[in-house]
């Protein structure tokens, strides 16, 4: 896998509490993608770490998932 493929822990991490919080609200990927204002592919991308967010769409995942800072960002990143 080529450097710039490589999935690094802390996306993964981010990509992890992302789809436990859309998990825990019931709600699928096409629904985060809608409610979020996201392409569904840029979602299965993020909860899979394979893509770096920007500040912008990273409110408009958690106020689509209507949850914490907290609870959306890994531990080491508060």
């Amino acid at each position: 896998m080529s450097k710039s493929r490589a999935i690094s822990l802390p996306l993964k991490e981010l990509g992890d509490h992302i789809r436990r919080q859309r998990l825990a609200k019931a709600m699928t990927q096409q629904q985060l993608a809608e409610f979020a204002d996201l392409n569904i592919r840029n979602v299965q991308r993020i909860e899979a770490g394979e893509f770096e967010i920007l500040l912008g769409t990273a409110v408009r995942i958690k106020k689509a998932l209507g949850c914490s800072w907290e609870s959306l960002l890994p531990k080491d990143w508060r």
